[in-house]
């Protein structure tokens, strides 16, 4: 046997000792986890120029949010629970069902609604606030929890939509002007921080100029209603 057969016979096939592959398993879940970590820190890097105070109070209307699905989840699992111990059940049902008429009247903008909120103004001298702007001031409200909103006496609804046009904002077809006033329920507490945090609707605005002011209210009235449409093509699936 030549010596280079002699020396490939003595590395192939390779000789792994325990150790070894324990050491490699080991390097590999290393090199891992670096991996996991440098990427959770890349998308994460958007919120490193963020102050203490708004890291802060973005995580507590995070535990907000998650509380208020808990609370909705907690009702309805007591309604249900009601419902299946009622020595009446059919009165207890129709108690329940005009509950939920009046909870999604105040949704579908056909009731009238007051409740703890804030008012927003926005003042736009410069005319430079444009509809996305209000729009997206609407979702963010929404985000927060916002139960029931009014733009300059025009209930605001799932459908509603922001239109530029005419030299001024529409608002579901009717033309509003400033100063744009919102009357919003909801929490306070967790309304007026959603609009402040940094990047958010307030500084926005203020960077075209407009004056901006949140007031928080115990007492809000969203009186504007809308007429409630019958589907055209929708029916109900239950039997």
């Amino acid at each position: 046997m030549s010596g280079r057969q002699r020396l490939a016979k003595a590395v192939w096939p390779p000789r792994v000792s325990r150790a070894q592959l324990i050491v490699a398993l080991l390097l590999f879940v290393l090199g891992l986890g670096l991996a996991i970590q440098v990427r959770s820190t890349s998308e994460n890097s958007a919120l490193r120029g963020a102050r203490h105070e708004d890291l802060v109070r973005i995580l507590d209307e995070l535990d907000d949010r998650t509380k208020r699905l808990e609370d909705e989840k907690q009702s309805l699992d007591r309604q249900r629970t009601e419902l299946e111990n009622s020595s009446d059940q059919a009165e207890e049902a129709r108690k329940q069902t005009r509950q939920k008429e009046r909870q999604l009247g105040v949704l579908a903008g056909t009731v009238a609604a007051e409740g703890p909120g804030i008012e927003l103004k926005v003042g736009d001298r410069n005319k430079s606030v444009e509809a996305d702007m209000l729009l997206d001031t609407v979702q963010e409200l929404r985000a927060a929890g916002a139960e029931a909103i009014e733009v300059n006496n025009v209930r605001v609804v799932a459908d509603t939509y922001f239109s530029d046009g005419d030299g001024g904002v529409r608002v579901d077809g009717r033309k509003i002007t400033q100063p744009y006033q919102f009357e919003v329920i909801g929490k306070p507490q967790d309304l007026e921080p959603a609009l402040n945090i940094p990047g958010g609707v307030v500084q926005t605005l203020r960077k075209e100029q407009a004056t901006v002011s949140v007031t928080r209210s115990e007492k809000v009235t969203v009186d504007a209603l809308r007429s409630a449409k019958r589907p055209d093509y929708a029916r109900s699936s239950s039997q």
